[in-house]
């Protein structure tokens, strides 16, 4: 089987789990073929760790995003930010590229949502979009068919993961607060980069202006605790995940790679 040309847009920590699965041969039916993002060197250098592999493969450190999308990738992982999503989406579709994203927060534009749909559509392509630091996708979109539900997050969080946002103040280091409460939608827009997952569980189920979301701050929480809850008439689940690092949302784009290629999906 020809392997498939993977791209990836971002070059920060998750990115690197991706390049460090396929040099560990946890990807063996793809080729990295370019690095995209907006630091140039830190693109560079994960090409340079690409390109060093001794595998037959030769990864571009891109400039721009044309640049890459001139090299045809087949999958393109996006690990940078929701802004990064909304630029990359359309092009990429349109280039004949499937997109593996973690910046699920930039489909709570409903517009966008509907935009990259139709495009994913007409280019039969598709947008895989990942369980990063959550998990449960499987039991929201089941009981989400079953029948009318109430779904909820909340999410707890150290303060200083807070800090540069509209609700931080350095009270938050002594005192636990609830300090947000809303819906996915509201919640992304007060934390564009925080708040992925609520993004993420909402579209599995309710869709973001119905997904209940509270973030919590406690003093001295170290990573993210994220528990989601969903009702049915038949059904309660709760899935309840705790991560101490980011690097689980790494991990859940190399499941999703190997899934794609997999004879036997799980």
């Amino acid at each position: 089987m020809e392997k498939k040309k993977l791209a990836i847009v971002g070059s920060g920590l998750l990115a690197e789990i991706v390049v460090d699965a396929w040099l560990n041969g946890l990807l063996p039916d793809y080729r990295i073929i370019g690095l995209y993002s907006r630091t140039e060197e830190n693109t560079q250098k994960l090409a340079d760790k690409a390109n060093q592999s001794g595998a037959d493969n030769t990864c571009s450190s891109c400039l721009s995003l044309q640049e890459l999308l001139d090299l045809k990738p087949d999958y393109i992982v996006e690990s940078a930010s929701p802004a990064a999503m909304k630029e990359l989406a359309l092009p990429a579709l349109q280039n004949g590229s499937s997109i593996v994203s973690l910046s699920i927060g930039a489909f709570a534009d409903e517009a966008f949502y509907e935009e990259v749909k139709e495009a994913a559509r007409r280019n039969n392509v598709r947008v895989h979009l990942v369980s990063g630091a959550i998990g449960g996708f499987d039991v929201l979109r089941t009981l989400s068919l079953m029948g009318d539900c109430e779904v909820s997050i909340a999410t707890e969080k150290g303060p200083n993961s807070l800090k540069g946002t509209a609700v931080y103040d350095e009270a938050l280091q002594a005192e636990k607060r609830e300090v947000f409460v809303g819906n996915a939608k509201e919640a992304i827009a007060l934390f564009p980069t925080k708040v992925n997952v609520a993004v993420a569980a909402s579209l599995a189920s309710v869709g973001p202006m119905d997904m209940k979301v509270s973030v919590i701050s406690s003093p001295g929480f170290v990573g993210d605790d994220h528990r989601i809850e969903i009702k049915s008439d038949q059904i309660h689940a709760v899935v309840d995940v705790y991560s101490k690092t980011a690097e689980i949302a790494g991990w859940s784009v190399v499941n999703t790679l190997r899934n794609i290629t997999s004879p036997i999906v799980f």
